[in-house]
C-alpha cells in the first residue's frame, strides 16, 4: 500500500512538472499541535501534543498568479498526551494512564491556493497513510500500581492504515519564495478500527492537527 501511495505521489508530481513549465518546487516544515476530535470517551484524559511535520511541495499556476494547485507530500507526526487523570473503565475499575502516543503519517494534501497579494488561502482534500506508531504509555490501577506499560510499542494493530481528510490554511508569502502560514488538518474517517483499542476510549476518534508551517519555494 505504501509503495502505491508513493508511486501515485511521484506520478502526480512528475506529471504536473512536465505539464506546467512554470511549476515551482519547494520544501516546508514546522510544528504540529495535535489532539483528538470526534466522539471521544473521557475526553479530559487526552491533551494536546506538540510535534512536527516536513516534506515536499509542488505549485503550478491555474490562473496566472491568482489561483494555483499545490500537491504536497509530508511526514507528519500526530497524536496526544495522556493527562494522568483517573477514570473508570467498562469493568468499573479505577485506572490512570500516563505518557503519550505518536501516530506517524505520510500526508498527501492536494490544495487549491488563492493568492491575494502577500496573503494566501488554501484548501483541499488530504489522504494519509499510517507509517508507524510510538506508544509510550503506562497504565496504573486505583492504588497507583503499575499494571501495564507500552513503552516502545510500535504495533499498528487495531488502527486504520488510511485516513481521508482535508486541510485548510492561511498565510503570508514573500517575493523571495519564503512563506509562513497556519493550517488545520481534519479527518472524515476514524483512525481506530478495533473497538477494544485503548479500552474503547478512541473507538470514534479522529485526528485534529493545527500546523505552523514555514515554506521555501525554488524556481520562478
Amino acid at each position: 500500500m505504501i509503495k502505491k501511495l508513493l508511486f501515485a505521489a511521484a506520478l502526480m508530481f512528475g506529471t504536473f512538472s512536465a505539464a506546467q513549465a512554470q511549476a515551482t518546487f519547494g520544501v516546508r516544515g514546522g510544528a504540529n499541535l495535535s489532539t483528538l476530535s470526534g466522539d471521544v470517551n473521557d475526553e479530559n484524559m487526552f491533551e494536546n501534543k506538540v510535534s512536527f511535520h516536513g516534506g515536499l511541495t509542488l505549485n503550478f499556476p491555474l490562473v496566472e498568479d491568482f489561483v494555483s494547485l499545490q500537491p504536497e507530500l509530508l511526514y507528519s507526526r500526530k497524536g496526544f498526551k495522556s493527562s494522568g487523570q483517573e477514570y473508570t473503565n467498562l469493568l468499573l475499575q479505577k485506572r490512570r494512564r500516563e505518557g503519550n502516543v505518536s501516530y506517524n503519517y505520510l500526508d498527501l494534501p492536494v490544495l487549491a491556493k488563492i493568492n491575494a497579494g502577500p496573503l494566501y488561502f488554501e484548501m483541499g482534500p488530504q489522504l494519509s497513510y499510517l507509517l508507524n506508531v510510538n506508544n509510550e504509555t503506562k497504565l496504573y490501577d486505583g492504588n497507583d500500581n503499575l499494571i501495564a506499560s507500552t513503552e516502545s510499542e510500535k504495533s499498528k494493530d487495531g488502527l486504520s492504515q488510511f485516513e481521508v481528510g482535508y486541510a485548510a490554511g492561511i498565510g503570508f508569502a514573500a517575493n523571495n519564495g519564503i512563506s509562513l502560514g497556519v493550517r488545520y488538518n481534519g479527518a472524515f474517517t476514524d483512525f481506530v478500527k478495533d473497538a477494544e483499542y485503548m479500552e474503547g476510549d478512541l473507538s470514534n476518534a479522529r485526528h485534529s492537527v493545527f500546523m505552523l508551517t514555514l515554506g521555501v519555494r525554488f524556481g520562478n
